[in-house]
């Protein structure tokens, strides 16, 4: 599949704020059946550079400022993108079992920023969780192949939540999000890690967009996208990474466009930064995912 993919995000102020720097991470990372193309950032007011690099974890960073005042600014990205189909059915009991795989994560000579090591500790937002660990602990046992473990955290997320856009806020917690059994892709992603790392898998939170069908007779509406999170579990040296949608229940296919992935949130947010003043802020964005096929 091909796709068009426009991303706009436009923050107002209340009054005026100085010094402005932000960090922008929606370019696109490479990765195995993903080809990007015809990328382009657009800033308005446009600053006088932007610094484009490689982010502490796997993705990629824009960075910028602003010397003279704001009150409004305005953030587009755009790329044409393609994605394959999954190379092979991954069979449930492929991979490492889950009493192996810690140690091999840990012996596995690899400090870039994909080593399966960075990913098995707490992170700032996947701090561990004894509930969550004790739940998992139910249906996850250490004779388990870790392809097995990770379609069992992914079903029952999927099966126990429910999917509620004002249930949760950006900020919220794991633990809350996990008590009250509702949340959001970012919340179901946030657990699955917590709990997958409790078990001694290596676990990664992923950012990109997710291609969406409209209902039945219903033209697809431009901008009623948005971002998408799923988890990156890795699954031994012969299967590396593997992408586990906890909101659908499936594994992370042509219908997912990645940007980037870290230890939470925190890592890959796309859009953060800081400012002097005392201004309120309030945030407006939209995305749009459209098929070229």
């Amino acid at each position: 599949m091909r796709y068009a993919v426009t991303h706009m995000t436009r923050l107002e102020y209340a009054a005026p704020v100085r010094l402005a720097q932000f960090n922008v991470r929606l370019r696109p990372a490479q990765w195995p059946g993903q080809i990007v193309s015809d990328y382009a950032l657009a800033i308005d007011p446009q600053p006088v550079q932007v610094n484009e690099g490689d982010g502490g974890y796997y993705f990629n960073e824009a960075r910028f400022s602003l010397r003279e005042p704001i009150r409004q600014l305005q953030i587009e990205s755009r790329f044409t993108v393609e994605r394959e189909e999954l190379p092979f059915f991954i069979n449930e009991q492929a991979g490492p079992r889950l009493a192996d795989l810690r140690e091999l994560a840990m012996r596995k000579p690899d400090l870039s920023a994909l080593a399966p090591a960075s990913y098995i500790f707490a992170s700032p937002i996947a701090v561990p969780e004894h509930e969550i660990a004790m739940w998992a602990g139910s249906f996850l046992d250490e004779s388990m192949p870790v392809m097995n473990a990770g379609r069992a955290l992914m079903q029952a997320i999927h099966e126990e939540f429910a999917f509620d856009s004002g249930a949760t806020f950006t900020d919220t917690a794991p633990i809350e999000a996990f008590r009250r059994r509702h949340g959001v892709c970012q919340d179901f992603s946030h657990v699955m890690i917590v709990a997958a790392r409790a078990h001694g898998i290596p676990a990664a939170y992923v950012s990109g967009y997710l291609r969406t069908q409209p209902p039945p007779g219903q033209d697809r509406l431009v901008g009623a996208d948005a971002m998408h999170a799923w988890v990156n579990l890795w699954c031994g040296d012969e299967l590396g990474w593997v992408g586990f949608d906890p909101t659908n229940a499936k594994l992370a296919d042509a219908d997912h466009v990645f940007i980037g992935m870290g230890r939470d949130y925190s890592d890959v947010a796309p859009l953060d930064g800081t400012f002097r003043g005392s201004s309120q802020q309030t945030m407006f964005f939209s995305v749009n995912v459209a098929p070229l096929d």
